[in-house]
């Protein structure tokens, strides 16, 4: 079908892939919480422009690269490493100096932590260096297109459009989520301190397993 095989078998592997916790996913979610569906919706634009240039890189054989080439793909892999554990340090540091503070600040004017803000830029930074989704495309991907087929750029603007749709279906309930949970921290700053370092941590969980994952 225009070029596609096993489409059903790559729409639950997409399901599956997506309903798992990442870095793009928390984020949002975050996002979502602190500030806002519109900021949450800006977060989720940045996972789709990150996803859609691995896409076009993986369509193009650019991202094969990275999958060939161990050197290159192990500087992108620390990279991201390094700056996943640096966003969940820095998120840590200022749900800590807000708590330390709270005699001195509002939960109405209490500013959200410097990596929740600029929501697109960073949603789209994690997306582009997170290497599992790079090889995702790479090695899952570009599985069920048909070789030979004639119009393969069609191929793959299907299998993109699959994608998106089931992250913003994700995503989305992720942002609504979140609106829940932004009500019951305005009401428990305690709370909200604990669920927001508990997210740093994440971030530099992913970091840790990032740099020490093997590559093969």
């Amino acid at each position: 079908m225009l070029g596609i095989t096993d489409f059903w078998t790559y729409v639950l592997g997409v399901v599956a892939i997506i309903l798992l916790p990442g870095p793009n996913s928390i984020f949002v979610l975050s996002v979502g919480a602190q500030r806002g569906v519109r900021a949450g919706y800006q977060a989720a634009a940045g996972v789709f422009l990150g996803d859609a240039v691995l896409m076009i890189l993986s369509a193009t054989g650019v991202a094969s690269l990275l999958s060939t080439y161990p050197p290159l793909f192990l500087v992108l892999k620390y990279a991201g490493a390094a700056y996943l554990g640096w966003v969940g340090l820095n998120i840590i540091r200022n749900a800590w100096g807000n708590w330390r503070n709270r005699a001195e600040i509002t939960a109405a004017a209490e500013e959200p932590p410097a990596e929740l803000q600029r929501p697109f830029r960073r949603a789209a930074v994690i997306s582009l260096l997170n290497p599992k989704a790079i090889l995702f495309f790479v090695s899952f991907f570009i599985q069920f297109v048909e070789p030979g087929y004639a119009h393969p750029a069609l191929s793959f603007l299907i299998l993109g459009a699959v994608v998106q749709f089931f992250s913003a279906l994700y995503l989305s309930a992720l942002i609504f989520g979140g609106r829940y949970l932004a009500g019951q921290f305005q009401q428990r700053r305690r709370l909200a301190t604990g669920a927001t370092t508990a997210v740093g941590a994440l971030f530099v969980g992913f970091g840790i397993k990032l740099a020490t994952a093997s590559v093969g």
